[in-house]
């Protein structure tokens, strides 16, 4: 008897031993990818590709290839797409992936719509200089802000800031601190801790984000007409976002409800989507023509 229960002891020891040994390889091997997560967060946000595929010029679109220098010296590349008889100009800033040239249809949508189209690379995107981060991509629209302004003295009110996902981001911050004559975001996120949350909710992705590129935030500082395009079925950032974007926004600030997924919701809405830009930019942009 004494023996069997010896012997129980010992196989219940065993199955402990055995049951601490397998938590602490688990908690090692999640220690080990909240520290990659960490460590390496930039190549999970920013997705730069630096060859470009095509210019407007190959779609029969006229264009000034444009450099200028950011506030910290870092060289940065864009393209200005000129409209014929344009009512505006339209700040463009693309998401996480790819570069310019991989924005052709938008480019195209927005000339057709009258606006001029400024767009640029983020550091490290296309032929632009430099590593991508918040706030070096801060200092990159701000240059381009300050270039449409000092170097072709369009007037502020002349100007609509547009972003898309990440973009949108980097619109929002723009619009904050400066007074566009219009704003458009584009399937945006409420901040980068919130959708990193959804995405990855087994970690604790708030204590880990050094980017945090806060919309919600900066929405109540926004003053300018504001148009926010989100589709119902995007399946990265949830029309959550943008039912608490708007909640956020002034009370003049209009949703317009896309069709399709993250990335292809303006293809797919198609002619509703260029009616609802089309209408906002009518109401709040002068129909006489820039300067």
């Amino acid at each position: 008897m004494r023996a069997r229960i010896a012997g129980g002891i010992r196989s219940d020891e065993v199955m402990l031993r055995l049951l601490l040994s397998i938590a602490l390889m688990m908690g090692g091997a999640y220690g080990i990818l909240v520290g990659l997560v960490y460590l390496g967060q930039e190549r999970l946000m920013y997705m730069p590709t630096s060859t470009l595929v095509t210019t407007p010029g190959q779609h029969g679109m006229d264009y000034e290839d444009v450099h200028m220098t950011a506030r910290d010296g870092v060289r940065l590349h864009g393209w200005y797409i000129p409209a014929p008889d344009p009512r505006g100009v339209l700040l463009f800033f693309h998401g996480n992936a790819g570069n310019i040239s991989h924005r052709m249809e938008s480019i195209r949508i927005f000339r057709d719509l009258g606006l001029s189209v400024f767009i640029i690379d983020y550091r490290g995107y296309g032929e632009s200089e430099g590593r991508p981060g918040e706030a070096g991509i801060r200092k990159d629209a701000r240059a381009a802000w300050n270039h449409l302004r000092e170097e072709r003295g369009i007037p502020a009110h002349e100007i609509v800031i547009f972003g898309r996902s990440l973009g949108a981001a980097v619109a929002a911050e723009l619009a904050a601190r400066k007074q566009p004559g219009a704003v458009i975001l584009e399937s945006a996120f409420t901040s980068a801790a919130d959708l990193g949350a959804e995405v990855y909710p087994f970690l604790p992705i708030r204590s880990l984000l050094r980017h945090r590129y806060e919309v919600r935030g900066v929405l109540a500082e926004v003053t300018s007409p504001l148009l926010i395009a989100h589709s119902r079925h995007d399946e990265i950032v949830s029309f959550d976002h943008a039912r608490r974007l708007m909640d956020a926004a002034h009370d003049a600030a209009v949703l317009l409800e896309m069709e399709g997924g993250h990335n292809d919701g303006f293809l797919r809405t198609g002619a509703r989507y260029m009616h609802g830009l089309d209408t906002f930019l009518e109401n709040h942009l002068s129909s006489a023509g820039m300067h």
